[in-house]
């Protein structure tokens, strides 16, 4: 049996070989570089997801009533430009007015006002006020329930405590909340979103000073520091890669996914020929946090200069980031179809959208049916075998995973003998 590419016109190997490897799209869904929303500019960049923040005070006006407008207005944007939403819920942000929502200052709930060592306003809320408390698990419940797996939203990272919604309040540690407060805070996060992916600052064990244990958590988590403080160095506990050793998370990527920033030290140098003294091995970061996106102003925002070197070294970056799925084998006996899956990336693939598959005989045409297969299994270096019955014996088959969100980036196959969305085989 041969193989041909109609689309394209040429030759396939002969039964049981591989097809052709071919990079994925740079923009492939839930994966690589991701601007904020303020920064967007099409064309900078390719990518298929943004970045936005959201005070809680813009959702929450009194108990139990909610204004959702804002956060309709961040998704709809988003998807108006095709692309997926990271966001993050805050109560402070150094140079911002304070994001607790006004009802809580007018019942009581106190706020702390400092300024930060680069001179900017912090507006901190008492986290132990058990009005506060209670407002922040039910915003969270309340919005699990109306957006948990909502098509639009890629990730969700939990924000909430802390200056950015960082889990921290450095240097003003004596502010920061309590490790009852933040268990409180993943379990409302846990019970809400089952669907949606939501990511923590930082990976916890046993018995640290400051953080609750999360090991048992069905979330991932964010190196808002990456390549700056990701990899392990002596002296250096905080470090994210000494974070998850110190835990025995280290395979927790392999379920919940790992995002983050890079550092912003490093935007205006990444991928150039003068980097930053401090930075650390981008690719080797990459291979031990297995992370699948991350923020990182210097290829985005006009601030910094991307010129074609940089771009392409950063695309290349893309190539190492999350999930890469290979259609490596197509195998038809008779009107049995087997399929081999290779995950050349160093992450799963999260979510299992629909796998479609279209397959065409000289007497009924073309017919659509969806494989009943879970892509978040397929981990890095391993292979998937898929096996379809059909009615008969196809003269020719096409696979694509299109991605849920009306005109959101289809998961594109790293092949050769892909044509649009779709991977094109005839036999």
């Amino acid at each position: 049996m041969r193989f041909l590419l109609t689309l394209l016109g040429f030759l396939l190997p002969c039964q049981g070989e591989e097809l052709k490897y071919a990079p994925s799209p740079v923009d492939n869904p839930l994966k690589g570089f991701v601007p904020y929303a303020s920064q967007h500019q099409k064309e900078r960049f390719p990518h298929s997801m943004e970045f936005s923040y959201l005070a809680m005070s813009e959702v929450v006006t009194g108990w139990g009533t909610y204004d959702w407008s804002s956060l309709e207005k961040i998704l709809a944007r988003a998807k108006e430009r095709g692309l997926q939403s990271v966001f993050r819920v805050y109560l402070e942000y150094p140079g911002k007015q304070s994001g607790v929502p006004e009802f809580l200052t007018k019942e009581g709930v106190r706020v702390t006002e400092w300024k930060s060592r680069e001179g900017h306003l912090s507006y901190t809320p008492d986290y132990e006020d058990l009005r506060l408390r209670r407002a922040m698990r039910e915003f969270i419940m309340v919005m699990g329930a109306k957006y948990d797996g909502d098509p639009r939203i890629g990730f969700l990272t939990a924000g909430m405590l802390g200056s950015w919604g960082e889990w921290h309040n450095y240097p003003r540690r004596d502010l920061w909340a309590s490790k009852e407060v933040q268990k409180e805070i993943i379990d409302a996060y846990e019970e809400a979103f089952k669907a949606t992916p939501v990511l923590l600052r930082y990976p916890i064990g046993q018995g640290d000073e400051a953080y609750a244990d999360n090991r048992e958590s069905q979330m991932g988590y964010h190196d808002d520091s990456f390549a700056w403080a990701t990899l392990e160095s002596e002296g250096k506990d905080w470090f994210f890669a000494t974070r998850l050793k110190r835990a025995g998370l280290l395979d927790k990527w392999k379920h919940f996914p790992i995002g983050g920033e890079v550092r912003p030290e490093l935007w205006p140098s990444l991928f150039t020929d003068k980097p930053h003294s401090k930075r650390q091995n981008f690719l080797e970061c990459v291979e031990v946090t297995h992370v699948s996106w991350l923020m990182d102003s210097g290829l985005f925002s006009p601030k910094f200069s991307l010129n074609e070197v940089r771009k392409e070294r950063g695309k290349a970056a893309v190539q190492r980031m999350g999930y890469e799925l290979y259609l490596k084998e197509v195998i038809l006996k008779g009107s049995s179809l087997t399929l081999k899956i290779k995950n050349r990336g160093v992450a799963p693939f999260y979510q299992n959208w629909p796998i479609e598959l279209v397959y065409s005989t000289p007497n009924v045409g073309n017919q659509l049916i969806v494989i009943e297969e879970e892509l978040s299994k397929i981990l890095p270096e391993k292979e998937e075998i898929w096996t379809v019955e059909l009615p008969a014996e196809p003269s020719h088959i096409q696979l694509r995973v299109p991605n849920p969100m009306e005109g959101g980036k289809s998961l594109r196959f790293a092949n050769q003998e892909r044509n649009g969305d779709w991977v094109v085989v005839t036999f």
